[in-house]
């Protein structure tokens, strides 16, 4: 198999003319990847993902027509084996929250080098979330106050069980496996085979991964961030 045919498939979606070709540029002399489109507004990034059919789209938030968010939404309901890396100068909880909840799967800043976007883009077509760092703390900070460990009345999703969920979010939440123990009275060991088993179901490999999966799967409810 050749490399070209190896290549990871995006769509870049950015509204500003100078960032979009410069990220096309950049993105187009790196090994395994392959720039299929380049869309100036959520509307053309849905049009282009029907029309390429790329692994991964990189996302802009805030597009004229149609948002970053709600271009998501509509490319992860009508093509769900595409991913979705935003790429966007907004840290700000709620721009983290609605992206996460429309279906992204990575959310990086602006600040990112070309290979942390690079290794955002191979992971995404792995199925594998990728947070930016402080992308991460915010949502952990904000998780400390907004995590649901109530039973959901809904399916679990990739089969978890109701304690395999009830970690996910004390994950999410930012406690450590010594914490989760003490939560949860049970033993380290119990935790860490708890940890293993939703990882493995999940197709999550760490902690980043997890707080990721914790908010597109609704796990966390940001409508109740100011609750006591």
């Amino acid at each position: 198999m050749t490399e070209a045919s190896q290549a990871v498939r995006v769509v870049v979606a950015d509204d500003q003319r100078v960032v979009r070709e410069g990220l096309v540029t950049v993105l187009g002399i790196l090994a395994g990847i392959e720039v299929v489109g380049a869309a100036a507004n959520g509307e053309e990034a849905v049009a282009l993902v029907e029309r390429h059919r790329p692994q991964v789209v990189l996302m802009d938030l805030r597009m004229p027509r149609l948002d970053g968010v709600e271009a998501t939404r509509r490319i992860r309901g009508a093509h769900p084996s595409t991913a979705l890396v935003v790429l966007t100068t907004y840290a700000d909880d709620d721009s983290i929250l609605a992206a996460l909840q429309a279906g992204a799967l990575g959310y990086l800043t602006k600040d990112a080098g070309r290979e942390e976007i690079a290794r955002a883009l191979h992971a995404a077509a792995a199925g594998q979330a990728v947070l930016d760092p402080a992308v991460q703390a915010r949502l952990v900070t904000t998780a400390g106050l907004s995590v649901d460990r109530s039973s959901p009345s809904r399916p679990l999703p990739d089969g978890l069980s109701p304690r395999e969920a009830e970690v996910l979010c004390l994950i999410a939440s930012g406690h450590t496996n010594a914490q989760i123990a003490q939560t949860l009275v049970v033993s380290a060991s119990t935790v860490k085979t708890h940890i293993n088993n939703l990882f493995a179901k999940a197709g999550i490999t760490d902690r980043a991964q997890a707080v990721s999966y914790a908010y597109r799967h609704g796990f966390v409810n940001p409508a109740d961030t100011g609750a006591p």
